[in-house]
């Protein structure tokens, strides 16, 4: 073989080695905002039965006094990265502010909502109640202003 074969069939090993392992994990959710990707809605799930597993709560900062301010999308996925940790299945009733500058940051968004879990079949047929974010205040979970 000559030098141009050994690259050649040297190139295809290393893609075929490599393209598996540069495969992106793909998420799947039970339900997801299509606009923004994630799990995260600004309202609350009439539809389908749920229970509250906590508030979440999360600060966006910006890197310097140059950045833009972060987006919905990126306000929306640390919004979800915390609502994950937490076990949920999706975040209702998110909701952020303006950017504020503070001692540590050019510029933090406070942003929050409240983590919940869908019932299964089981929880349903055995008489389990859903939850509503009507009447539900956050702060009385958390003791953070949202």
């Amino acid at each position: 073989m000559n030098k141009m074969g050994i690259i050649a069939a040297m190139a295809i090993a290393s893609a075929a080695v490599s393209s598996p392992a540069m495969a992106k994990k793909q998420a799947t959710y039970v339900m997801v905002n299509e606009e923004m990707g994630v799990p995260v809605f600004p309202y609350d799930i009439t539809d389908k039965p749920y229970k509250i597993v906590g508030v979440v709560t999360a600060g966006v900062r910006k890197a310097t006094i140059f950045s833009k301010e972060p987006s919905q999308k990126k306000i929306y996925a640390e919004i979800w990265e915390r609502g994950e940790k937490m076990g949920a299945d999706a975040v209702i009733g998110a909701k952020y502010g303006d950017s504020h500058i503070t001692a540590l940051s050019w510029g933090n968004t406070k942003a929050g909502g409240v983590a919940i879990k869908f019932l299964t079949e089981a929880e349903i047929a055995a008489g389990a109640k859903s939850d509503t974010l009507e009447g539900f205040n956050p702060e009385t979970w958390s003791g953070k202003k949202m």
